[in-house]
């Protein structure tokens, strides 16, 4: 894995229309450096995760340009996008495990439909889940795992693809403290460790603190942005 820049240029996103119209995404522009952590903060209806969302390919931009790495998705075929997405890792506030799959199927269940990259997929989940400390429990089907442990499989699952990119909305926002912290530490120690792009929406201001680069959003748009260390540093610096 390595992280891909994202360059976000007057980008905008209106749901509804007419005097229902809502504008989450009004105008942002924003670039986001190749292996950085970047936490979007703001309340409810900032925007943050429909920023997410228009960056992962998940909704479409009604205007603007995004740039993730070598591909503009705002001008992206129907094939291209589908190919963008398998590089891109989502990590959602709840879970969305597959009930009937264990902690290993559900971590391979995003490589299904490729078969050449679904090859040797057992292997590289088992190793996924050992690296986010569940070895031992990759038979284990959601109901038998705590939350935490089951954001730790998504997290898993969000890495099988070798993403440039980890998107993750709220990923704490379903846990106590405790487990919370610890997946604020998985995150930002599998950043330092494979490089890969990450953005975090979070309410956490303590999550935020926490990460290189913090932006808040409100009324879709840019309130601040401060700082710019990369997880690595970051990483560091917590070791410090």
């Amino acid at each position: 894995m390595s992280g891909v820049p994202v360059r976000v240029e007057s980008v905008s996103k209106t749901f509804g229309s007419g005097s229902a119209a809502i504008t989450a995404v009004d105008d942002v522009s924003i670039e986001l450096g190749g292996g950085t952590v970047t936490a979007l903060t703001g309340p409810s209806g900032s925007g943050k995760s429909t920023l997410l969302h228009v960056i992962g390919a998940i909704e479409s931009a009604d205007s603007g340009a995004i740039v993730v790495g070598d591909t503009t998705i705002t001008s992206a075929g129907r094939r291209e996008l589908a190919a963008y997405r398998r590089h891109v890792g989502f990590v959602f506030q709840r879970f969305h495990l597959l009930p009937a799959l264990t902690a290993r199927d559900n971590v391979i269940a995003p490589l299904i439909p490729d078969r050449r990259r679904a090859r040797g997929a057992a292997d590289r989940a088992m190793e996924l889940l050992a690296s986010v400390g569940l070895a031992g429990r990759e038979n284990a089907l959601p109901s038998q795992l705590s939350g935490g442990q089951q954001q730790r499989v998504a997290i898993a699952r969000a890495l099988i693809g070798e993403p440039g990119i980890l998107i993750a909305d709220e990923p704490t926002g379903n846990l106590d403290s405790a487990n919370g912290t610890a997946i604020v530490d998985l995150l930002l120690a599998l950043n330092a460790e494979h490089g890969t792009t990450l953005v975090i929406a979070t309410h956490d201001a303590a999550l935020a603190s926490r990460c290189g680069r913090t932006v808040t959003l409100a009324d879709g748009r840019i309130l601040s942005d401060t700082g710019s260390a990369t997880g690595t540093e970051m990483a560091v610096a917590d070791a410090l």
